[in-house]
This record gives structure tokens, sequence and C-alpha cells, in this order.
């Protein structure tokens, strides 16, 4: 290729892995949905983006890397205190019976299905039993479950993805060397442990690195991230030249050592991270999809749509039957939890490399893995994205779409107004530091948050499941300033705090940005002056007339959410919405 042709087809790379994402978070989709179509469509008419000819024999190096930047982003979003008791035991099970069970049924179907030997069809059965938290993430985003389901599927997606890549290559190797499948042999057995030793090692000295580099050193969030990513990088690259494929798990083994270890403090938000794993993911589909010809998936598309509803509708309500039996789910949970299992970014990864080296060395069947591997991923991602929701909804196990509100703070008038958000029929907890303030939310009968709650909300590693919007409203300025800014890493939704006055010389309070509460002439002292003089506060439909002199706060639509009225924002309600008041009694 030129000079012109190799620039060209990098921009088209990343424009297409770009616009993709762009468009699928509007229609609000997954992005594979329209990255998969984006690079197959885009390969069929072009030849600057085929990975083989941008990078030539380089792609395959580069693609394990990427992933394992991936897996160690995943990595660090995995609490292991979040996985106690029986969820710990059900995504140990879903691991095993998934891994297992998924292997031999398809290496006992594919053979007859593709026309394949059982070798090939063992190298697709080892590499269809990786999920992935860059496909399962999205599609709960969108269907919000319960969290003990999000849980294990998170869980499970993530710690599915090394071990697949593991036992791939193993099956690799045997089919590579032996020209047979012989995994069953105390050898190959012997060298799965092998393989998980080294890639233990190789995150025990990641782990180590990041210590120096991120507590001795004390980097700063530039050179921090910066070194994460040379030390995930050289890691994982010396781990595949030591033992192939166990990069992948140093990679996760030191992202979850980083975010389990509490001193590392790593931020619950990382917003480089993020965008740099959204780029790799993008890039990755785009490359790999652009690879696969129309011509290639004519022959297997009809077998692979039966293998899809076998994986569908067989093998994943089996493997999620058994392993969620006394797991203390309902029945709707593990009904969900054997309708989501979707493949992602590890499937094609590993698809891509094994089935290249297969087909290099001359064994038969081996090309027919990409293109079906290929038709599984767009099946599943499009099956379960497109019916999730519904089937949720349909099972009773979607999060109520109203706001949880926790409400800091412990003067009269702040526990008056929590009083009135719980009249509303809002889910409410309140938290204050002093014995007296929280004595007085508990008079109230509100429900009290544990004592070191707001520790834990601005600890930068922590989060606060099931809270989607945080109202701060303690009569030190500085204080909600300052929380304002640190409790935006620990919840799933917006922080607001009461605004100080407009001459206030505290130390932080009046230099802080972010959206004030109800503006800039209801601030705290005002509020609570107002409410010593006899204010109160008054729920009340939308459509009835506003008492004289009151004023909008908050605004409860039909759906339970809340919206508050801010400096920036004026709400307007809605039919149906009640309104928050603060009125003369």
């Amino acid at each position: 290729m030129t000079d012109e042709e190799i620039l060209l087809g990098l921009a088209l790379t990343v424009v297409l892995a770009t616009g993709s994402q762009i468009l699928a978070s509007r229609l609000r989709v997954p992005a594979l949905i329209i990255l998969l179509p984006a690079g197959f469509t885009a390969g069929a008419l072009t030849d600057v983006i085929h990975p083989d000819q941008l990078m030539g024999q380089n792609f395959s190096a580069l693609v394990s890397m990427s992933v394992a930047v991936i897996l160690y982003d995943a990595g660090l979003g995995l609490n292991l205190r979040k996985l106690t008791g029986r969820t710990r035991w059900t995504v140990g099970r879903l691991l095993l019976l998934g891994v297992l069970i998924t292997f031999l049924i398809t290496s006992a179907v594919a053979p007859a299905m593709f026309d394949m030997p059982l070798r090939v069809a063992s190298m697709l059965g080892v590499i269809l039993v990786v999920s992935g938290p860059t496909v399962v993430g999205p599609i709960l985003d969108v269907v919000r479950p319960t969290d003990k389901v999000r849980r294990i599927l998170i869980w499970e997606g993530t710690l599915t993805d090394p071990v697949g890549a593991i036992l791939g290559a193993l099956v690799f190797h045997a089919i590579a060397t032996t020209h047979r499948v012989d995994i069953g042999r105390g050898y190959q057995l012997g060298q799965f442990a092998l393989s998980m030793a080294v890639g233990l090692i190789g995150g025990a000295i990641g782990t180590a690195l990041l210590w120096l580099a991120l507590r001795t050193l004390r980097l700063g969030e530039t050179l921090g991230t910066l070194a994460q990513l040379a030390t995930v990088i050289a890691v994982s690259a010396v781990c595949d030249i030591v033992r192939e494929d166990t990069g992948l798990i140093a990679a996760i083994v030191t992202g979850l050592a980083v975010t389990n270890i509490s001193k590392f403090d790593m931020p619950a938000r990382r917003p480089f991270f993020e965008t740099m794993a959204q780029l790799i993911i993008g890039l990755l589909f785009v490359s790999i999809s652009s690879t696969i010809t129309p011509a290639s998936l004519v022959p297997v598309l009809l077998p692979s749509l039966a293998l899809l509803a076998i994986l569908v509708f067989v093998v994943r309500p089996l493997i999620a039957y058994l392993s969620t039996m006394g797991a203390g789910l309902s029945a709707g949970e593990r009904a969900f939890v054997g309708w989501m299992a979707p493949r992602g970014i590890v499937a094609a990864a590993t698809a891509t490399a094994f089935s290249a080296n297969l087909v290099e060395r001359g064994v038969d069947g081996a090309g027919k893995i990409l293109p079906v591997t290929f038709l599984v991923i767009v099946g599943t991602v499009l099956l379960y994205s497109l019916s999730a929701a519904p089937v949720a909804r349909m099972l009773g196990i979607v999060k109520p779409a109203g706001t949880r509100i926790l409400l800091v703070g412990g003067e009269p008038w702040v526990v008056d107004l929590g009083r009135n958000l719980r009249s509303a029929g809002l889910d409410l907890l309140m938290w204050a530091g002093l014995a007296q303030e929280r004595q007085r939310i508990t008079d109230a009968g509100i429900a009290l948050a544990t004592g070191d709650l707001l520790a834990t909300a601005t600890n930068p590693g922590a989060r606060l499941e099931g809270v989607t919007a945080v109202f701060l409203a303690t009569d030190d300025d500085d204080f909600n300033a300052l929380a304002s800014v640190m409790m935006q890493d620990s919840v799933d939704g917006p922080v607001y705090r009461v605004g100080p006055p407009e001459d206030s010389h505290g130390v932080v309070a009046p230099y802080t940005g972010g959206d004030i509460l109800f503006g800039r002439s209801l601030v705290s002292h005002t509020l609570a002056a107002r409410y010593g003089a006899g204010a109160r506060f008054l729920v009340q439909p939308a459509s009835t007339p506003l008492p004289p002199g009151s004023e909008i706060l908050f605004v409860v639509h039909a759906d339970m959410r809340l919206e508050p009225v801010t400096e920036r924002r004026h709400v307007k309600p809605g039919e149906g919405d009640s309104v928050v008041l603060l009125t003369m009694s």
C-alpha cells in the first residue's frame, strides 16, 4: 500500500469506529450493532481498511495488547467486597459450567453443521465460551435490572474473557502440534495451570509496579494514567512472550488488585481509560469485521443461525438453571440470567488470531471459524439488545425508574424537606454528622444512612449503588462545595448543593462550580431563616394553583423522577406531576 492509502485507511477506521459509537449512543443501542456492519461494509467496498494490509503480521500482537488494556479497565470496575455469599458461588458456577457446557455442546454439533473436523469444531467451541463486559454492560445500562443480577452478569462476562482466551490457546496448541484434540490429557491440564501461574505472576509484578508509581512516587493524574497504560502493556507483552495469551490474565489480575487494595484510591470514573477503551473497542471491531467477506458468510449462514438458536435457547438456559440453584434469586432473576450471553470483543479477537494461524497451517475447515464467530456475535448482540428490556419488564426485575435520593443535612428545615419528599412517594435516604441531627432524622421516621456512608461516598474508589441523586444541604457551605466535587464519581446521577451567600468569604464554596440547588436567591442561610420565620414545605399537584408567595423547589414527575429547580434550569411541571413548594404557612 502507498503512504496515501495507509493514511486514508487509518483515518477511515478511526472515523468509522468513532462515528458508529456516536450513532449507537443516539439510538440507545449497543455499539456493536453499528460497528460490525460498518466494518463489514467498508471492508467489502474498499481494501484500505483491511488490517492485514495496514499492519500485516503485527495486527495479531496489537489485538492482544489492546484486549489487555480493555480487560485491565474492566478489572478496575470489579470490587471484590461486592462479590460475597451466594453471588460469589453463582458467578463461580456460571464460569465453570458455562465454559464446560458451551464447549462440549458446540464441539459436538459443529462438525455436522459446518462440515468441519472435530479439532476445528473444538477450536470454535472454546472461542464461543466467552461473553464480555463491553457487550453486557451497555445492554444492562439500558435495561436497569436489579443490582444482584447486574453484578452477576458483569462479573461473569469479565472473568470469562481471560479464561476463554487461555483455553483457546491450549486448544490451538493441541491442534497445531498433534493434529488432533487431546485436551483431556494431564499434560494439557498442566499446561493450563502453567499458563495461569504465568498470568498471576505477571499480575503481581504489574501491581507492584503500579504501587511504586501511584503510591511511592505519587504520580499525578496525567502521569499516573500513563504509568498504568505502560505497565499493563509491558506486563501483558512480557507474559505473552513467556507464554502465549497469558497477558490477558496478567492484565485483569492487575486491575483487580489495584481496585481492591484500598490504599491505591483509584477513582471510580476514569475518563481517559474509558475513552481509550471505547476507542480500542471501536477500532478492533471495525478492523476485524472488515476482514470478513460476503463470500465467506454465505456457506455458513444457515448453520450459524441454527447454532445461534442452540446457544440461546438450549445452552444458556441450561447453564443458568444449574448455576443459580440455591442462589437466592427470584424466578424472574434466574430467567433473565438465562437470557443474557452476548459474545464480544474477546471472541472476535481470539477467532481472528487462531483461525488465521490454523489456515496458514493448512488445517481443513479453519477458514470457517471467523465467519461463524462473526455471525454468532452479530446474532447474539442483536437478539439480546433488542429483547433484553421487554424480557426484563415481563419478568419484573427492572428497577423502578424513580429517583433514589440521598439528602445530606440535619437542620430542622432539611429534615422537614426530607419528610415532604418522602410524603411525595420518593425513595429517600438521609445522612447527618452530629448525633442530635441524626436523632432528629430518626424521630421524623426517615431512613438514616449508616455512619460511614458519607465517608464511603467521598472515597474516590467507592460507589453508592442505587443512589441516583444527592442533595447537599448542611449549614457548612465549604463542606457542601467539597462534597459536591468528590461525590460526582460515587453516584450514578447528579450531585447538587445549596448555594453560599453572595458575600461569602468561605475557603471553597464561592469558587467551586456546579449547578446550585434552588438558585442563588435561596441559599442555605436564607432557607434556614425563612423556615425559622414560619415558612414551610408543601407538596401539591402541579395543576393546583400555587399559594401566594410560594416558590417551586422540585417537580415530582408522574413516573417518580425528581427534578430540582436550580440556578441554571427552571423545571416546568407537566400533566400528572406534583410540585414541592416553599410557602409561608
